[in-house]
């Protein structure tokens, strides 16, 4: 399972709001994101705005095409667009800006462990 994380910005005048709707995602949206292949999905939020979006995948490209393909997502979508700022007008679900891993503990971990063993 591959790890990504990415940042989006949320207006900080709507953090609020944003936080409330995120209580309570929609049911079958929920289980278009699980069915999509997104694991441990984990959103952060700081109060500037700045979102800070953690998920486990296969594929993140794969799983973003099976959400693409879900009326659910289209929905979620265009009511969550308001809420995010310097997107130039797109949705938000193609404005991740992704982070490349820097370190990982288990994996070193492992690596380390590994080697022991030879």
């Amino acid at each position: 399972m591959n790890r990504y994380c990415f940042l989006l910005r949320v207006r900080p005048e709507l953090l609020d709001q944003y936080r409330e709707r995120h209580r309570r995602v929609w049911p079958e949206m929920l289980a278009a994101l699980a069915e999509a292949g997104w694991h441990n999905y984990s959103l952060f939020a700081r109060d500037d705005g700045l979102l800070v979006g953690y998920v486990e995948a296969e594929d993140l490209t794969a799983a973003q095409l099976a959400m693409e393909a879900t009326e659910v997502n289209a929905r979620w979508q265009a009511e969550m667009s308001r809420f995010f700022t310097g997107l130039g007008g797109g949705r938000p679900d193609h404005g991740l800006q992704l982070l490349d891993q820097v370190f990982h503990l288990e994996g070193q971990l492992h690596t380390l462990a590994e080697g022991q063993n030879r």
